[in-house]
């Protein structure tokens, strides 16, 4: 069975066919994985390498990819159907295959990499325009284009010799005194071929200094289109960059508490580009903006700590590893107060209740040593044991509301008193009213100091 490659076009005569996806699921647990039997037969329908549609389904998903080239196997991680595939690739062919012109897909991709830009080409109408760069699969092409030269990389510094050459020759005196590329190139900056030096100036130094100078430079706009590969790096070189993003703002003190509420969802975005946000970057935040001082810092930077935490309880889980961190450092100052911050992780909604329970079941030294850990576990306690008291007092009133009532002998002690009473009074007996059924929560206001351990006064 095949598809228009436009599956918008219904016409069943389109010239442009490819193949229906066949996707096979292998493994099981969290080795499950997803093959793409035929993608290279569907890349090749749409004139482009497999391994681009194949990186793409796994930006889509956020799942990693494998590519099998040899034996033609190309794997997304995870248990996907061959429809949700289908739906996927359709995204791909209208971002990175149909011309924005005529909708053919008749285009090729020329990927600049020094650049940081990926043209695009119609063979049907002669568009020629730029992609948009801010999709994550346009690294991925710019590293892994089918056109790239071995010989390429060597070409800027080679030129460069050369003209330090001719300087040498006394051709630098003839630039202007004052230019700041005086000592780089030669009298060429006002020829026809100006443009084309000023490129390879910018691959003379590819060093992470020399990149971050240059990008200073660059407008806002500019720096939205700049292509980061930050994301090929290990976990924990982009941990490493966020921390390095996130001490600077505190710095420069836009990061203060308080701060606006921009600044902090352009932290978490920031996280989530170096696809870090479900993981180790809350435990950045808790070594950068907590300190001894951690309990009034939690209500200050609670939205921020909610952007990364909210409804991901494995988040959740590496901010109490991080905080159990920062108590063993601070261990003087705030072991005693161990029971008020985790109040506190709680009393803002940081760490929800379920997960807060799970780990005071066990004592564990991920994080800390195993005797700091049980120590730690020993003073949070009081706030373990009154956190399960008021879990289980709230699902004994859900039981209750739905029909059952206890039996209070008080209410039976006073019917009868007051039968006496009206007997003393020469009130004619009455017959005596059956015991009187309370629901919970209708006791009297006395009775309530027999109520569990404020945690508030710990």
């Amino acid at each position: 069975m095949s598809y228009n490659v436009n599956r918008s076009v219904m016409d069943a005569f389109y010239r442009y066919k490819m193949p229906k996806i066949m996707a096979k699921v292998e493994g099981k647990g969290n080795g499950i994985k997803t093959v793409v039997v035929n993608m290279v037969d569907v890349a090749k329908a749409l004139g482009r390498p497999p391994t681009y549609p194949c990186k793409y389904f796994g930006c889509e998903l956020g799942a990693q990819t494998q590519f099998d080239t040899k034996n033609d196997r190309y794997i997304v991680n995870g248990s996907h159907d061959a429809t949700k595939l289908q739906d996927l690739l359709d995204g791909f062919i209208k971002k990175f295959v149909l011309c924005p012109e005529c909708e053919n897909p008749e285009t090729v991709l020329f990927p600049n990499e020094k650049k940081g830009i990926i043209k695009q080409s119609c063979k049907a109408c002669g568009y020629q325009g730029m992609l948009d760069m801010r999709h994550k699969l346009t690294t991925f092409i710019l590293k892994n284009h089918p056109d790239t030269k071995p010989n390429q990389p060597g070409t800027a510094l080679t030129k460069r010799k050369e003209r330090t050459k001719k300087s040498e020759n006394g051709q630098r005196d003839s630039l202007r005194p004052n230019s700041p590329r005086a000592d780089k190139s030669d009298a060429s900056d006002n020829d026809m071929n100006g443009d084309a030096e000023d490129d390879d100036d910018w691959s003379l130094d590819v060093s992470e200094e020399a990149m971050k100078e240059r990008q200073k430079n660059l407008t806002a706009g500019v720096k939205n289109l700049t292509v980061s590969n930050d994301i090929e790096k290990t976990q924990s070189e982009r941990l490493e960059v966020f921390f390095e993003l996130c001490k600077a703002k505190v710095d420069d003190g836009s990061l203060k508490p308080g701060a606006d509420v921009t600044v902090f969802k352009d932290i978490a975005g920031e996280a989530e580009r170096l696809e870090i946000k479900e993981n180790k970057a809350v435990m950045v935040l808790v070594e950068v903006l907590l300190d001894d001082n951690i309990i009034k810092q939690i209500p200050q930077y609670r939205i921020l700590l909610l952007l990364f935490t909210h409804g991901n309880p494995k988040s959740q889980k590496y901010f109490i590893g991080a905080v159990e961190k920062l108590i063993e450092l601070n261990k003087d100052l705030l072991i005693a107060k161990v029971p008020i911050i985790f109040k506190a992780m709680y009393d803002h909604d940081i760490v929800e209740e379920e997960v807060l329970l799970d780990w005071g079941k066990k004592v564990s030294k991920k994080y800390v040593t195993k005797e700091t850990a049980a120590e730690i576990h020993a003073k949070a306690q009081p706030f373990l044991k009154w956190l399960q008291e008021a879990e289980e007092e709230e699902s004994s009133d859900e039981e209750e509301d739905d029909g059952d009532v206890a039996f209070d002998p008080r209410a039976l002690n006073q019917s009868l008193k007051e039968q006496e009473a009206k007997i003393a009074g020469d009130v004619k007996p009455i017959i005596a009213e059956a015991p009187k059924i309370v629901a919970p929560g209708e006791e009297d206001d006395e009775d309530d100091d027999d109520s569990d351990l404020d945690i508030d006064n710990l």
